[in-house]
């Protein structure tokens, strides 16, 4: 009682495709592809412009302190 049969899926599906037709539904699906595709190409970016980042701020902290050391022997 609480699954399906086969013809219950198969009238869901016929639904479905009379609802929204066959073209739309590969459009939406095709939609979907681009948008894990582009979702997984941003995180692959990611890892490479916070480590550029966190280099940057690193030579930014040596430049600072290298600075701060001059000052410190002039006091």
């Amino acid at each position: 009682m609480g699954s399906f049969s086969i013809w219950h899926w198969l009238i869901l599906i016929l639904v479905v495709l009379l609802l929204f037709g066959r073209g739309k539904i590969s459009d939406l699906m095709g939609d979907m592809a681009k948008g894990i595709k582009s979702f997984k190409k941003g995180l692959a970016d990611e890892p490479d412009a916070e480590a550029a980042e966190n280099a940057k701020s690193i030579e930014q902290k040596s430049a600072e302190s290298a600075k701060a050391e001059p000052e410190k022997a002039k006091s």
